[in-house]
């Protein structure tokens, strides 16, 4: 019996629309539903300290913990995919192959014609990096007697362009195979007079090459942020507005652009060369009390060890003029609480330092989430738990959130004015001591781990003969916590 012709048309359409369902670019679901059906979040991204890396304890890095968050948001799982250079990962968001780029990459006119960038994050400027103990360039002029050598795809090639329209003579190679952390592993190896690299990562770099300088700036502040494919639907593109809109008005933003940043600074040159020497020369004497306090009390080694750095130089026999003594400079007070009869012992002294500040660590409370709980415990170690009461109820009086460090670290210092202190339970405190302490041990662990781990990172900067890349196009999936 023939079907009455609407049954008929209703079933053409229907597989019209079944079929086209299937072809890519005519889904009837946007892209922001299509990542939710499949549950994951495609996103390219470099190895690099201000991106992403993998630490003793997992992946970690800015654009790692943002997307993360986002990811977070959306209800997936995000999968890292990391081409081999810059050059990579901008030519595959601009085909639309990656849901998103979040590499550090800065916002420039001739970029904006490819791809489509979100709300910017971060601001940093393009410097010129140069070798410690060459000769200093003084001006665009006189980078003329050198070579300069910066990464395909950067931005660093449209900046130093335009610098040449005013010096002719500048020349530069574009190397197609190392990122910029491999160009900066050659400048400190003086292989090469000069290359370019944003300020957010000359800043952390230079801590791990202490042969780095900047010279001087070779651009306007440039603002960096994530970067889509350029697209009719807008669905993704204005969730990531949303997010972004959210850590920002929520101080989330803040406080990871803190911990990746907040403590990079603190270690002078000649700061970061003693305690490379004393790790070579010192540390070994003591390292094995070191590893076994750390597994009885649940510490890295090396958290240990740089606190045992801050407070004694990895001294045995240090005294202050108060009189405190050991590797951890213990109070009598505190060696007699813990049972210690000979504080100038090492064995003794580390064993009792991490006795301590896991003390510290579970006082503090369990509502303080990583990595601020261990800086709260690590300025309660310094400067007692009392103290960091005090600035951490100042901090709330102020508007500030008393569980993050961003924030507390800000008042600390207030409380050796009587203006301040003079209303606090516990009075007069060196505020500014315990911030100090905890940004330098901050600054020692991430050289320790530096120096110890064999991490991507390192790998990739220190095979300078290959591209930088860890098993080109590496997928990496990280489960979001829903």
């Amino acid at each position: 019996m023939p079907q009455p012709i609407l049954i008929r048309r209703f079933g053409r359409i229907m597989g019209v629309i079944m079929i086209a369902a299937l072809i890519p670019g005519t889904s009837r679901f946007s892209k922001l539903e299509q990542i939710k059906q499949a549950g994951t979040l495609h996103v390219l991204t470099r190895n690099d300290p201000t991106a992403y890396y993998e630490s003793p304890t997992g992946y970690t890095g800015l654009e790692y913990d943002l997307v993360t968050l986002f990811a977070k948001q959306l209800g997936v799982k995000a999968t890292f995919e990391i081409p081999g250079t810059s050059n990579g990962i901008l030519k595959r968001i601009a085909k639309g192959r990656g849901d998103i780029a979040a590499a550090s990459l800065t916002i420039t006119e001739q970029r904006n014609k490819k791809m489509r960038f979100a709300p910017a994050y971060h601001e940093i400027t393009e410097q010129l990096i140069y070798r410690s103990g060459s000769r200093r360039p003084n001006d665009v002029a006189s980078l003329t007697q050198g070579i300069i050598e910066v990464a395909k795809g950067t931005s660093h090639i449209d900046s130093l362009a335009f610098l040449k329209e005013d010096t002719p003579e500048l020349s530069w190679n574009v190397n197609d195979e190392l990122d910029t952390n491999g160009l900066l592993y050659l400048v400190n190896e003086g292989l090469i007079d000069y290359t370019v690299a944003d300020s957010n990562q000359a800043l952390l770099i230079r801590r791990f090459y202490p042969k780095l300088n900047v010279a001087f700036d070779i651009s306007e502040p440039r603002q960096l942020a994530w970067a889509l494919s350029l697209s009719d639907d807008n669905s993704l593109y204005d969730e990531v507005v949303r997010f972004f809109k959210r850590i920002k008005q929520d101080k989330t933003l803040d406080q990871l652009l803190e911990k990746y940043y907040g403590h990079a600074n603190s270690l002078s040159y000649i700061g970061n060369c003693k305690f490379r020497q004393q790790k070579k020369t010192r540390l070994p004497l003591y390292q094995g009390y070191f590893h076994l306090a750390a597994a009885q009390y649940d510490i890295d080694w090396r958290l240990l060890a740089a606190i045992g750095y801050q407070e004694s130089r990895w001294l045995n026999t240090a005294v202050s003029p108060t009189g405190v003594k050991g590797i951890m400079m213990l109070t009598s007070d505190t060696a007699a609480e813990l049972g210690i009869d000979n504080r100038v012992d090492p064995a003794q002294s580390i064993d009792g330092g991490a006795r301590y500040f896991q003390q510290r660590h579970q006082i503090i409370s369990a509502q303080i989430p990583e990595p601020d709980r261990t800086w709260f415990a690590l300025a309660s170690y310094n400067v007692g738990l009392g103290h960091l009461e005090d600035a951490r109820t100042l901090t709330k009086k102020q508007g500030g959130n008393p569980d993050k460090w961003m924030d507390v670290k800000q008042r600390l210092p207030l409380l050796a004015e009587e203006k301040w202190h003079q209303h606090t339970k516990y009075g007069y405190a060196r505020g500014h001591e315990p911030v100090t302490f905890v940004e330098n041990i901050r600054s020692y662990y991430d050289l320790l781990v530096w120096l110890t781990e064999e991490n991507q990172i390192k790998k990739n900067a220190m095979d300078a003969n290959s591209p930088p890349d860890p098993g080109h196009n590496a997928i990496t999936i990280v489960p979001s916590a829903l």
